[in-house]
């Protein structure tokens, strides 16, 4: 079967990522488990859980938190509709 490739849409360079999806994907690219990322940042594990599956809204304090334990700026995990590639150069 051959494939005409005007048939095709090309693919969006980046996927949309929630809050919880930044903060999880940062967490896994430092290599961190859910308690390291609770001792870098000051919020409890049971917190961060919550966040990274959005059953807590996450707070400018929280944001900052976060972004201060992952060396990123707080709009990263507040605005996850930057570049997935923006995230993952920063971590």
């Amino acid at each position: 079967m051959s494939s005409n490739s005007r048939n095709f849409t090309t693919a969006r360079s980046h996927v949309p990522l929630s809050t919880g999806e930044v903060i999880r994907m940062l967490r896994d690219l430092k290599g961190w488990t859910q308690q390291e990322l609770a001792e870098r940042s000051g919020i409890n594990a049971s917190n961060i859980s919550l966040l990274e599956n959005e059953r807590v809204e996450i707070g400018k304090r929280r944001a900052e938190q976060l972004a201060k334990a992952f060396d990123v700026h707080p709009a990263i995990i507040m605005f996850p509709e930057y570049e997935a590639d923006a995230i993952g150069s920063a971590a």
